[in-house]
């Protein structure tokens, strides 16, 4: 009998160990949030003049203001991502609650947006 409830509680540690990540590694549920605002910075980075140095002008201070945001700098976040594209299983899942999260904050822009009389009419004469 004891040699069953050696080998089970074993077993609960190896399962555990397997399904935690690592060191140095940003959780799931946090690097949901923190690619939610990284492609939100990529976003907005697309609607700026393409000059030359004008996304490192500006996308930079972004993304530090976001790697503040979430406590973290990008050499973890680099490591985080090499980490998750060798674990595809877990990318995969953190991305649907990624596209969940964006696809209900475009909703709420469109929503609103929708719910906006048009200013730019003509006025009538």
């Amino acid at each position: 009998m004891r040699k069953h409830v050696f080998l089970f509680f074993w077993a609960l540690i190896l399962l555990y160990a397997c399904n935690s990540t690592p060191d140095g590694i940003i959780k799931p549920h946090d690097m949901v949030q923190l690619m939610v605002d990284v492609h939100i910075v990529d976003g907005s980075l697309y609607n700026i003049d393409p000059a030359p140095d004008s996304l490192y002008k500006y996308g930079v201070n972004q993304y530090i203001a976001v790697f503040k945001k979430h406590h973290t700098d990008s050499v973890q976040v680099k490591r985080s991502l090499k980490y998750y594209t060798i674990h595809p299983d877990k990318l995969e899942t953190i991305y649907a609650d990624v596209t969940q999260i964006l696809q209900k904050k475009l909703d709420s822009v469109n929503k609103v947006q929708l719910s906006k009389p048009a200013t730019n009419a003509l006025p009538k004469k």
